[in-house]
């Protein structure tokens, strides 16, 4: 079966599945292979579920004329959203970068979709499998799409932007994330502007935030013709400003040549996420969105997942951001709790993963930053921290150990930063919190 036979059978009914517990009815079951799986051996439960075809690429599984047969599934799969990507005709905003990917994403479908009917990514399905799913999710009707994209190797994006062929594009910020793979901070600037280069060479539109030394360097390394800046210098074409973090964001905004700011009341919290918001207020205003519908669209946003999102207790105020967390976040995230107004603050940090050889370096920079902002608490929680502990500070090697103390001794009227790598399962800290 060609590309072209398998894509009209997809057109009969716009949607795939990949999952045997969420078939959708009349889709295409793509049987992937995973370390632990191998779905072929599931593609017939897929059938008996509602699928109307099952892709498979082992031949003792396709024992009837509802089964394809191909080499490799996730290639299969691949194609087939190249296939797709190709007969649409709308822009595609792809977005990269070391922090903010999501967030961005997000703010990105809340301002577009005031005016536009707008697709984005779902969840965190920026990866090989995530982005052509996401691809071949987008019906004829879609007037706008937000694509993310995330890698921790090298042609991972230019990879990504060959299935998604992005006709705009921005990347956050560039950071210390992802060592292992990577190699180094240069090796992170190469692979997030593989996304540059594929802006360059098909003469895509650039959002950048004009004041980030690293995107700017980037940028002109490549010589992109079509730039839209933003920033909080008068040099770029939105400029912005942040009234307050307390801790929810409260941002001002105006295009260049404007004799007023628009101010915005945000759901966000954490001040490195003004830049996030600009970038939003940037895309809607090149599409030609007006003022209002644009503050409108950001004013709606409310973070979700445990990433920059205010919890508040009987007893705390916590900020959650524990989704993921590198070198670059961290610092953010710090810098957000020294400008906070509160009466008390604490702050509890848990090991950084994917930092290979850096990772001891690292995590001392992160104690002795943290240390700097004079919390009235401050914790570390993991083996990596654990290595560096002092008397100024509390440590401990494991989570369960950190709420066990927290029992111990209860943290009361505070606002508690929760912050760290997805691996160290700080939602448990929140029961005791």
């Amino acid at each position: 079966m060609t590309i072209e036979q398998l894509y009209s059978l997809y057109k009969e009914h716009h949607s795939v599945s990949t999952d045997t517990r969420n078939i959708i009815p009349d889709s295409i079951f793509f049987a992937l292979r995973g370390e632990r799986f191998n779905a072929n051996e599931f593609a017939g439960q897929a059938l008996a579920s509602g699928a109307k075809w099952a892709v498979v690429d082992e031949a003792k599984y396709a024992t009837d004329e509802r089964y394809i047969l191909v080499e490799n599934v996730l290639a299969t799969l691949q194609d087939l959203a190249r296939y797709h990507r190709g007969q649409l005709n709308i822009p595609f905003i792809g977005i990269t970068g070391t922090n903010g990917k999501t967030t961005t994403k997000e703010l990105l479908h809340a301002v577009l979709s005031q005016r536009f009917k707008t697709y984005a990514t779902k969840g965190n399905l920026n990866n090989h499998i995530g982005v052509p799913l996401t691809v071949l999710s987008i019906n004829d009707d879609i007037e706008m799409a937000v694509i993310e994209m995330g890698a921790n190797h090298q042609e991972e994006i230019a990879f990504l932007c060959d299935i998604a062929r992005p006709t705009h594009g921005l990347i956050t910020n560039v950071g210390k994330a992802h060592l292992e793979g990577f190699g180094s901070f240069e090796g992170v600037k190469k692979a997030k502007g593989e996304l540059y280069d594929f802006l360059k060479t098909h003469d895509g539109v650039l959002f950048l935030q004009g004041d980030n030394e690293h995107l700017r360097e980037m940028e002109i390394q490549r010589g992109i013709s079509k730039i839209v800046r933003y920033g909080f210098s008068s040099a770029n074409d939105v400029i912005g400003r942040l009234e307050y973090a307390n801790p929810l964001l409260c941002v001002s905004w105006k295009v260049h040549d404007a004799a007023v700011y628009h101010t915005v009341s945000t759901q966000l919290t954490g001040s490195y996420n003004t830049e996030n918001i600009l970038a939003a207020v940037t895309v809607g205003h090149y599409f030609g969105m007006d003022d209002d519908h644009i503050s409108q669209g950001i004013e709606a946003y409310a973070p979700t997942n445990n990433r920059s999102q205010i919890t508040r207790t009987t007893h705390n105020t916590i900020i959650a951001d524990y989704y993921n967390a590198n070198v670059s976040s961290m610092e953010a995230a710090l810098a957000n709790m020294a400008v906070i107004e509160a009466d008390h603050k604490v702050i509890v940090l848990g090991d950084m993963f994917e930092l290979g050889e850096n990772t001891q370096e690292e995590h001392r920079h992160v104690v002795d930053r943290a240390l700097a902002i004079g919390a009235d608490r401050t914790i570390f929680v993991g083996e990596a921290f654990y290595a560096h502990q002092n008397t100024k500070a509390e440590f401990y090697e494991t989570t369960d150990a950190t709420k066990k103390a927290f029992r111990e001794r209860p943290i009361v009227n505070s606002t508690v930063l929760l912050k760290a790598s997805r691996g160290m399962a700080f939602e448990k800290l929140t029961e005791v919190l």
